[in-house]
């Protein structure tokens, strides 16, 4: 039940993630490193991997692929957070203190991969 759960979660959050790269990009490009090209394709390539690995997690034959396409889009996002803390970038207007970011970067991240890598079967 709890993995159920887990996993019922984990595939709201990624489909979640995703639509919020289309309805909200320009808080994603705002945070994109500025020497990688293209910020608008990056964002919706971002949303749409999103979008497709939340949907992978449903089925049981793609969920393995989906859990490791996951881990693999938090690595590529490590920049992104590097990125935040060296500008000081708020998250939001609300939560704009430094520290926001350095948790969302280590402990946060970190804990994704846990749970991408806990409901890849």
């Amino acid at each position: 039940m709890k993995k159920t759960i887990s996993l019922y979660l984990m595939i709201a959050l990624y489909l979640g993630a995703g639509v919020n790269h289309f309805i909200h990009k320009k808080s994603y490009l705002a945070i994109i490193p500025p020497y990688f090209p293209n910020h608008a394709m990056i964002n919706i390539l971002a949303g749409i991997a999103e979008l497709i690995l939340g949907a992978m997690l449903i089925f049981k034959q793609t969920r393995t692929a989906a859990a490791y396409g996951i881990i693999v889009l938090l690595v590529f996002f490590i920049p992104v957070h590097i990125y935040m803390i060296q500008k000081n970038i708020c998250l939001s207007e609300i939560i704009c203190w430094p520290w926001v970011a350095w948790v969302r970067l280590f402990p946060v991240q970190l804990l994704l991969i846990w749970w991408a890598w806990s409901n890849r079967k």
